[in-house]
């Protein structure tokens, strides 16, 4: 057994993933703990400046993937290459974000690898030799100690923005090791027809600031001052379940436990009671702010600052001052 920390440097079409530094900056401390090199994962297509790059963030080795097949993450291609590897080199652990992809790649890997899994950890730490994974359940109300078993590599997602980005050192140097594909195209069997983007909108999982509407807007029109103010702001636009499955507003947007967890410095939450779903994808942010005409909805409790009022009359204020302040 090699007993290499592998870590996950997420791209997609070449664009990395700010979370690739963040598992970086984990795998890190947890391959200097057990005294065990870090491996670096690259799959992509013209990789080289990123290889490059995860050296300079701290990895010893780069196993560099590139492929036309890689160049948008994909289930099967992804899954054969990091299970081919880790059967090869026996990696003590595999550490990847938490983010879409890297929740469906490390159950993937766990089912074929027979491994242990703790999924959207807050820490990693080694005990008497042992990979010990902290991560929070019920919304936080309870933290759970993983300890992994020394006969399969631990596998472990890393919350996102919980670990700082690693360090950068453009003076280190490490080796770069080409690995073959395992998959050929024609052996894939879900192909990506076409990509859509959203042009000019903040990443709901980078943002610093998000606001976001809920039942309380009444309806698709009521987003408008929600829209503006996290536009005045600067931030991302959130939403609860409850305005996603009446239609007012897309997918993505929805934070939750059935959509995304974030954890900006700023949360603004206008018309969302606070139900223990939603609660589960934005309780850790550092300062939330609860806007609602109920004044006894759950999420007072979690609010840093609350007012009890009618969105509509607030939030034009709110944006007002903003602009006024930032005009200065």
């Amino acid at each position: 057994m090699s007993d290499d920390v592998f870590a996950w440097i997420e791209q997609n079409d070449g664009e990395l993933d700010s979370i690739s530094w963040q598992v970086m900056s984990a795998a890190t401390a947890l391959s200097r703990d057990l005294n065990r090199p870090l491996v670096a994962i690259v799959l992509g297509e013209n990789n080289d400046a990123l290889t490059q790059s995860a050296i300079h963030h701290g990895a010893d080795k780069v196993m560099n993937i590139q492929d036309p097949s890689l160049k948008r993450f994909r289930i099967e291609p992804y899954s054969a290459i990091f299970t081919a590897l880790a059967r090869r080199e026996n990696p003590s652990a595999i550490i990847m974000g938490a983010s879409t992809a890297g929740l469906e790649l490390t159950a993937h890997l766990a089912a074929k690898l027979q491994a242990g899994l703790a999924a959207d950890c807050t820490d990693l730490s080694v005990d008497s030799g042992q990979i010990v994974a902290t991560r929070p359940a019920l919304i936080g109300n309870l933290v759970a100690t993983v300890r992994f078993k020394k006969d399969a590599p631990s596998i472990a997602t890393i919350r996102r923005n919980v670990y700082p980005p690693a360090d950068r050192d453009i003076a280190r140097v490490g080796e770069v090791i080409s690995q073959p594909v395992v998959l050929s195209e024609d052996q894939i069997s879900t192909k990506i027809e076409s990509v859509e983007f959203s042009a000019g909108k903040v990443s709901l999982t980078d943002a610093n600031i998000i606001v976001s509407g809920g039942r309380g807007v009444g309806g698709p029109e009521g987003f408008k001052p929600v829209i503006e103010l996290a536009e005045a702001l600067g931030g991302a636009l959130g939403a609860s379940r409850a305005a996603v499955d009446a239609g007012w507003i897309p997918y993505p947007h929805q934070v939750g436990q059935t959509g995304k967890t974030v954890q900006p410095d700023l949360y603004i939450a206008c018309g969302i009671s606070g139900a223990i779903q939603h609660l589960a994808g934005m309780k850790n942010a550092k300062v939330i702010v609860a806007i609602n005409k109920d004044g006894d909805v759950p999420l007072f409790k979690y609010a840093r600052y609350g007012i009890v009022g009618d969105l509509f009359e607030y939030l034009p204020a709110l944006v007002a001052e903003v602009k006024s302040r930032l005009a200065r």
